[in-house]
């Protein structure tokens, strides 16, 4: 059983001494505010969520998504904190409110480590990793785990590697936020390779930690007295972590069929059918509102209110067995709602996801990545040959290889160097990967 006393531990992973705590501003809250100024958060602002920003300036970006999952967060968070107060802390100084500042700062970074180009750009680095450098042999020196973060890359993790170690203090703690946030960030507590994997265990369904950030993970499991899984890099899930997955699949299921009918993509009648569905019955002023548009913004607002409440209920419902380790599915699969999620879903599939636009935004970021991905590969493994034995790189090779900062003047072991490339992609902002392209192919 885990104890909420230590899931709710405001040390700072890299920091040896605890910051002094304000009444005003508690450590949760900083941590809040330390992801809002980062420059790896600012860059969300110009990465595609679902749609591209050339198809309308209304459409959510990874920046305003992760700001509103945040809120969301926050009052999740709120309303589970109360309830483990009554239940375990009541003689304690924690405050519902410092439970939101945990979950809405997760929330925050929920996406910070992915790629440009949406979980499409995901799909195109691990389809890239497949067909080019591990098809041709090239990497068999790398142990099996380590072979499998590249192959089945993953935003998540390279989000736990951004706030542990690339942002700001440079393999030193990262942001250096607390440990329950750090926690509570991590969706996936386990490796890319598992042999024992809990049968449709949410928790387990990616992976979340490379193989160069399993010692950082396993002094944060320990830290907050995570559930290990057998001997296995596989832990249970912090318990406010559900409340993340939970927001973020909040904004995504009602937000989603918005963007779709703003976009023209979605009929009017459609969309309010299934938010009316959703609530159950028309809010009380509904009525009173005569523009579609408003309409359907007004139902958006009070299906995300009508969630809030109902994953709340949910969470208290099973908060002993989420403590115990033993919880395994989402919150929303138990909401009353879950059959219509899933067909918003496959609406989203059929008429949004494919549209168009979508399309052709996807085919130009399936080029440029898999452009900057052979000349990166191409340039670090011919600067590795000369290191070693002096085999001089090609001129486009040596050009490539300043976009990397300061040229290494010794050998790196490959999965090093490959999580260099890895680290500078996903970090790109969708604009500047298409001039990163058109600086590789030549164009003006």
């Amino acid at each position: 059983m885990m104890d909420w006393y230590k899931l709710l531990s405001s040390k700072r992973y890299g920091q040896q001494l605890n910051d002094p705590v304000s009444a005003s501003r508690s450590p949760f809250h900083k941590d809040q505010d330390r992801i809002v100024f980062s420059s790896a958060f600012r860059r969300l602002q110009d990465k595609t969520q679902v749609h591209s920003m050339s198809e309308s300036d209304y459409v959510r970006t990874r920046l305003t998504h992760s700001m509103e999952v945040a809120s969301v967060g926050r009052s999740l968070g709120a309303n589970a904190g109360q309830v483990v107060i009554d239940r375990h802390l009541k003689n304690s100084d924690y405050t519902a409110a410092e439970f939101g500042h945990i979950v809405s700062a997760a929330c925050l970074a929920h996406d910070i480590g992915n790629p440009p180009f949406g979980h499409f750009g995901e799909d195109t680095i691990r389809h890239w990793f497949n067909v080019k450098p591990n098809a041709q042999g090239q990497l068999d020196e790398l142990s099996p785990p380590q072979k499998m973060d590249f192959l089945n890359f993953e935003g998540n993790a390279q989000g736990f590697r951004v706030l542990t170690k690339l942002q700001n203090w440079r393999h030193d703690g990262g942001l250096r936020l607390t440990y329950a946030t750090l926690g509570t960030f991590m969706k996936y507590p386990r490796t890319s390779i598992i042999s024992g994997q809990i049968e449709d265990d949410q928790a387990g369904k990616k992976f979340g930690i490379m193989q160069s950030e399993i010692p950082e993970f396993e002094e944060i499991a320990e830290e907050l007295g995570l559930i290990r899984r057998g001997t296995e890099t596989y832990w249970c899930r912090h318990p406010l972590t559900y409340l993340v997955e939970a927001a973020d699949d909040i904004c995504y299921s009602v937000v989603d069929i918005e963007d779709g009918y703003k976009l023209g993509r979605l009929e009017f009648d459609e969309t309010e059918d299934l938010m009316l569905r959703l609530l159950a019955e028309a809010p009380h002023r509904y009525g009173e509102i005569t523009d579609n548009s408003e309409k359907i913004s007004y139902l958006r607002a009070k299906c995300i209110g009508h969630l809030i409440g109902e994953v709340s209920s949910i969470f208290a419902d099973f908060e002993g067995e989420i403590l115990a380790g033993t919880f395994k599915k989402d919150l929303l699969s138990y909401s009353m709602n879950a059959s219509i999620f899933k067909e918003v879903e496959n609406l989203c599939k059929s008429r949004i996801f494919n549209h168009r636009e979508r399309i052709q935004a996807e085919l130009r970021g399936s080029e440029i990545l898999n452009t900057m991905l052979d000349a990166f590969f191409i340039a670090n493994s011919e600067w590795e040959q000369y290191l070693r034995n002096g085999t001089s790189p090609s001129p486009r090779s040596k050009v490539v290889m300043n976009l990397f900062g300061n040229q290494r003047q010794q050998s790196k072991p490959l999965y090093e160097w490959l999580l260099d490339i890895t680290d500078f992609v996903s970090g790109m902002t969708d604009s500047f990967a298409v001039r990163q392209f058109n600086d590789l192919r030549g164009y003006t």
